[in-house]
């Protein structure tokens, strides 16, 4: 109540980014610790590759900006009285 329409669109929208990093992150220390797991179970060498790992937690966020900004462009208009009772 009496917040602004951007203050509602920057909310929703790091809110996406910071759980789509969030994720991300998961996913690579996840990635990194099977692949860790396997390759020594296997006797196999594993190689981690950094730019792989950059680019996996670089577009995790950009992909959290650019499906999260949508629902936030629409929801910061909403009379929250009217969005609470739908």
């Amino acid at each position: 109540m009496g917040a602004r329409e951007r203050d509602i669109l920057a909310q929703f929208v790091l809110e996406a980014v910071a759980v789509s990093f969030l994720g991300g992150s998961e996913r690579v220390a996840l990635g990194i610790a099977l692949e860790t797991a396997v390759g020594s179970a296997a006797e196999w060498p594993t190689v981690i590759d950094p730019g792989a790992v950059i680019l996996a937690l670089s577009s995790a966020p950009a992909i959290g900006l650019l499906f999260g900004f949508y629902p936030a462009r629409r929801a910061a208009p909403l009379d929250p009285i009217e969005a609470l009772r739908r």
